[in-house]
């Protein structure tokens, strides 16, 4: 794993624990010499992640639509800030750059990246991992969600498991190296 893709908040949410889970994400990545390919805002969960791992000396991608420059607050100091025409080639290019994935707490628009990428692992688009960082039980009703949908034969038990879901950075790195 030399990559990984992590979907966020562009805010900090309600809770501290969102903003630490982003941080501790961030050093166990340098501490794991992995880097990160992300949205490219310097803004929220996507800032304190950056910052972090740039703090620790990681190289970190940012990808950004152009008309999502100055309303998501660009990161100035990225390793690489890459801005593309439209959301869509920006999924595409996270994608291509990274070799796993992992949702931190998020809106609408972490759920569309996650959903997005996990449709593909179901398609066999691509074989990397697809993970949940769940935080203070942030993705509990998700999950609950998905297995629902496996109850009511709408989704596969295979595909619901290609989700992985820790609530530990480090264990979650782990399990990524291993795969």
């Amino acid at each position: 794993m030399k990559k990984i893709c992590v979907y966020c908040g562009s805010s900090d949410g309600t809770r501290p624990e969102y903003r630490q889970a982003a941080a501790d994400l961030g050093r166990a990545m340098v501490e794991k010499n992995m880097g990160l390919v992300y949205g490219g805002a310097g803004v929220g969960l996507m800032g304190t992640l950056a910052d972090t791992v740039l703090s620790g000396g990681g190289r970190v991608t940012g990808v950004i639509p152009e008309s999502l420059v100055n309303r998501e607050i660009s990161h100035p100091g990225l390793t690489e800030l890459v801005v593309v025409d439209s959301m869509h080639e920006r999924k595409s290019m996270m994608a291509d750059l990274s070799d796993a994935f992992i949702a931190l707490p998020g809106g609408i628009g972490t759920m569309d990246e996650l959903f997005e990428i996990l449709t593909w692992a179901h398609l066999g688009i691509h074989k990397k991992p697809c993970a949940l960082l769940n935080m203070v039980g942030y993705y509990d009703h998700l999950n609950a969600f998905v297995q629902h949908g496996v109850d009511q034969g709408f989704i596969r038990k295979e595909t619901a498991a290609k989700l992985i879901i820790q609530d530990d950075p480090e264990s979650l790195l782990d399990l990524f190296m291993k795969s």
